[in-house]
């Protein structure tokens, strides 16, 4: 059985990497499961993309534990531990990084057992169709026509533009791996290929009934989308070098703002936990902190006041 998971962030394509190269998979003949993972939807946020494929019925569910192939579509994510990238890597297992960086530096900084490829990712339009026509290849059991059928597939509803250019990233970062075709190798089936779920209570609302609590335009402050969070950036000003440009502008919700004496000051009505800033900080001077350790010392989750900022 083939095990696979392609990492990124919202709005990257790879939910739509993974239908793809389980669509090209069944047009072989396999077997396929194909799932995306992720919280809330919202750009910028972790996601992960998971493929099983096999010759025979596939008895595992769940979380793909132990791939046999990862994808990073976004190098950020590497130092994310809530991302999981490195999570189950194994001797047997490829690691492909959409990345400028030397394949050799990120094999030791993420002290992968395994080979590991780094392909530069390109015009970030495109980074997921590159990726799945890099796993394409790699698997070595996927033909040109079939991972053009099944992107011609997946892309139905694409305008015809945005349409052509996945088909020609694809295919061209396909023909771009020819010399690694076959990389990856089937592992046996594992029956322990399981994941345990980790249950979170929720809170009932008090409202009776169900109805819209928004009813106008230009409404996006009134969303409070820090309800979403996971995890928590915490700034420490000790090791902040207040070069704001950084994180501010990295941050896809524009939730960080200047605060006293031109710290960052983090907006968590509506951060919602992507953690960009904190793969983003020079300095290191963002932390990522579970949310739930600040519901356990009784604060409200995701309603907390920040400084008042000054402009």
């Amino acid at each position: 059985m083939y095990r696979i998971r392609l990492h990124g962030r919202g709005g990257q394509g790879i939910k739509t990497a993974g239908r793809i190269l389980g669509t090209a998979l069944f047009l072989e003949g396999f077997e396929v499961q194909d799932a995306p993972r992720y919280g809330a939807e919202r750009r910028g946020a972790p996601i992960l993309a998971m493929v099983r494929a096999d010759r025979r019925s596939i008895n595992e569910r769940g979380i793909v534990t132990r791939p046999d192939l990862v994808v990073v579509v976004d190098e950020t994510l590497i130092g994310l531990a809530g991302a999981g990238v490195t999570s189950g890597l194994h001797a047997g297992c490829v690691v492909l990084v959409m990345s400028d960086r030397l394949a050799e530096e990120w094999k030791t900084r993420m002290q992968a057992p395994g080979r590991v490829i780094s392909h530069p990712p390109g015009d970030a339009h495109a980074v997921g169709a590159r990726a799945v026509g890099a796993a394409a290849r790699l698997l070595g059991v996927i033909s040109r026509e079939n991972l053009a059928s099944a992107v011609d597939s997946e892309t139905a509803d694409m305008p015809p533009g945005a349409r052509a250019a996945v088909v020609s990233a694809a295919l061209g970062t396909f023909d771009e791996f020819q010399p690694s075709a076959g990389l990856v190798r089937e592992a046996q089936a594992d029956s322990s290929e399981a994941a345990v779920p980790e249950w979170v209570d929720l809170r009932a609302e008090s409202a009776n009934i169900s109805a819209p609590a928004i009813h106008k335009a230009s409404n996006m402050v009134e969303v409070r989308t820090g309800l979403w969070r996971s995890l928590r950036p915490v700034v420490h000003e000790d090791k902040c070098h207040r070069c704001l440009w950084i994180c501010g502008t990295a941050c896809p919700d524009s939730a960080i703002v200047k605060g006293h004496q031109g710290y960052p000051v983090i907006d968590l009505e509506h951060c919602k936990g992507c953690m960009i800033c904190v793969a983003e900080c020079p300095s290191h001077a963002i932390e990522a902190l579970p949310e739930r350790s600040f519901n356990a010392a009784g604060e409200e989750r995701g309603m907390s006041k920040p400084r008042e900022a000054t402009g």
